[in-house]
């Protein structure tokens, strides 16, 4: 049998390297390229929420305030608060499944709600990572939170499952908790 010509034995060989160090190949969770500012620090941000994306772009869109683009995070913070509100009653009735309704609804009220939500969004980093217009205050609470629900809710989509989003929720609530 003949042997293949140099020049296909090194694509081969080039290409079996390829596919042996793509971060897949090694159990590695992928991660957005560090390309631009921007990009490095959503990578940042991932490591600190302890989440990566599987779909960078899902975070890129969180991390973008209305104010900056059409393409924002808006929608994907309607179920960032969703997912908290139920991980925050979920918790309260796991804790007292006789609680009254007005107890299990300030629960989530409070571990959801905008001073919390800032508190927590402000730990992970998210006013130097949040894209704003000129005019807007990116450290303004709730342009942090509206960016920390829209995580939230970008996780669960990235994930299909409000249970990621609800983890990663309870890391940076606790987090925050711990460092007041």
């Amino acid at each position: 049998m003949a042997s293949p010509p140099p020049a296909t034995l090194a694509a081969a060989v080039l290409l079996l390297l390829l596919v042996v160090s793509h971060p897949l190949a090694s159990g590695l969770e992928p991660s957005l390229p560090a390309s631009s500012p921007f990009d490095a620090a959503l990578a940042a941000l991932q490591g600190r929420i302890g989440y990566a994306f599987g779909s960078p772009d899902l975070l890129r869109r969180a991390m973008t305030h209305a104010s900056y683009s059409r393409e924002n995070g808006r929608a994907l913070a309607v179920l960032g608060l969703a997912a908290a509100e139920s991980a925050a009653a979920l918790r309260a009735l796991a804790a007292d499944r006789d609680a009254p309704a007005s107890a299990v609804s300030r629960a989530a009220r409070d571990a959801a709600g905008e001073p919390a939500c800032a508190a927590a969004g402000a730990r992970a980093g998210i006013p130097g990572v949040v894209r704003v217009a000129g005019s807007i205050k990116a450290s303004a609470p709730p342009v942090v939170c509206g960016a920390l629900r829209a995580l939230l809710g970008a996780v669960a989509v990235d994930n299909g499952t409000a249970d990621a989003a609800a983890e990663v929720f309870w890391r940076l609530h606790v987090v925050t908790a711990a460092a007041m």
